[in-house]
Formats: structure tokens, sequence, C-alpha cells
């Protein structure tokens, strides 16, 4: 038994990053779509309205575990955290535009359920954020 923990310990820590944004990136996916069906379903909103409420709100939880368990940002200096916060706000904001877009492409235009449509805009949305917070906010500086 020692030696499956071992290898799965081993295993973790040598994607530990990959794994940590896939573990929260989900959590951030179940935390929108639930606020998204809240807003939508539970309170009847528009669903561009909920669409932009939920990602508000997953936006703080993503910025906080990203910083704190997935890139484990070192930077401590105010105008250092202030940078990263901007460039975090500034990538979700550019994600979330695409995501509109998509949202009424998909529902608006192509008359596919609003349910299916957030499902695939998440995916696209989480890979699209990956990828900028890699190379972009939390890049390691030397």
């Amino acid at each position: 038994m020692k030696k499956l923990w071992d290898f799965g310990w081993g295993l973790y820590k040598k994607h530990e990053e990959g794994i940590n944004y896939l573990i929260f990136g989900f959590l951030a996916f179940v935390l929108n779509y639930i606020l998204y069906f809240i807003f939508a379903d539970a309170i009847a909103m528009h669903y561009m309205a909920a669409t932009g409420l939920s990602w508000v709100l997953t936006v703080v939880f993503a910025y906080w575990t990203n910083r704190t368990f997935v890139f484990k940002s070192q930077n401590k200096e105010t105008a250092s955290v202030v940078r990263e916060f901007v460039s975090f706000i500034g990538a979700r904001i550019a994600t979330e535009v695409l995501e509109l877009v998509l949202m009424y492409v998909m529902v608006d235009l192509c008359s596919i359920n609003d349910k299916i449509s957030k499902l695939v805009c998440q995916v696209l949305v989480i890979l699209a954020n990956y990828v900028l917070s890699k190379i972009w906010i939390f890049k390691k500086v030397s």
C-alpha cells in the first residue's frame, strides 16, 4: 500500500500545478454552474444577466484559488499583487466577453439549449483561463 501511495504522491507532485488547476477549475465550474442555475431558474433572471453575475462571483473564488493553490504566487509587494489582480481580472473579462458572445450565438442564433451552451462555454473558458494564467498572470519571475 505504501508503494501505491508513494507512486500516487510522486505523480501528483510531478504534475501538481496542472492537477490543482483541474481541481480548482472544476470547483469554479461547479460554482459558476450552480450560481447560473440559481440566478436563471430560481430567481428567473435573463440568461445573460445570470451568466454575468455568476461570473463575477466565480472570478473572486478563482483568483484566490489560482493565486494560493495552483500557481502559488510569491508576490508580496502591493504593486506586484495589484498588477497580478488587475491582469487576472483583465484576462477574466476577456474570457467572459468570449463566453457572452458564444452564449448569444449558441442560444439566440443557433437555438441551442442554454444549459448545454453554458457547459460548452465553460469548457472553452476554463482552457483559455489556464493558458492566460500560466503565460501572463502568474508567470514565474526570475
